[in-house]
């Protein structure tokens, strides 16, 4: 009982350290966008096919959802690009049928807003690196 509760708090440590939420919403909306390239992959190679963009914009959109998972410093701009692949990616993918670009603009702007929970209030909204490397615990002191 006590490894599932330190591995509990370990990860909830982990995710106040980044972007959660907004990260999450990006990597659904990718699956999502994904998936109608997917289901029309027999006729992604005829010429003049914008079945490879579908594929392309939605693996920018799960790469800026691991990135901000990866890099909390600079969700700022990962999830600008997640936001405006997700969007673009109604020309290639139907956006997932609107699902997908509807998440990935819920995903993205969680990502621009997010803030480090220990940062200071007066901070402006721009990330400082001081405030991304800080330890959860001097938050508590």
């Amino acid at each position: 009982m006590g490894i599932i509760r330190s591995s509990w708090q370990a990860f909830g440590r982990w995710r106040k350290r980044r972007p959660f939420w907004g990260a999450t919403f990006l990597l659904l909306s990718s699956l999502v966008i994904l998936w109608v390239p997917m289901q029309l992959y027999e006729i992604s190679l005829v010429p003049g096919s914008m079945v490879f963009v579908g594929f392309f914009l939605g693996g920018m959109v799960m790469l800026m959802g691991i990135l901000s998972y990866a890099m909390p410093r600079l969700s700022t701009l990962l999830g600008i690009i997640g936001m405006f692949s997700a969007i673009l990616s109604i020309m290639g993918a139907l956006g997932g049928f609107l699902v997908g670009t509807i998440l990935g603009i819920i995903g993205g702007a969680l990502c621009i807003a997010w803030r480090p929970q220990w940062a200071d209030p007066a901070a402006p909204l721009a990330h400082h690196e001081a405030a991304a490397d800080k330890e959860a615990t001097t938050a508590t002191s």
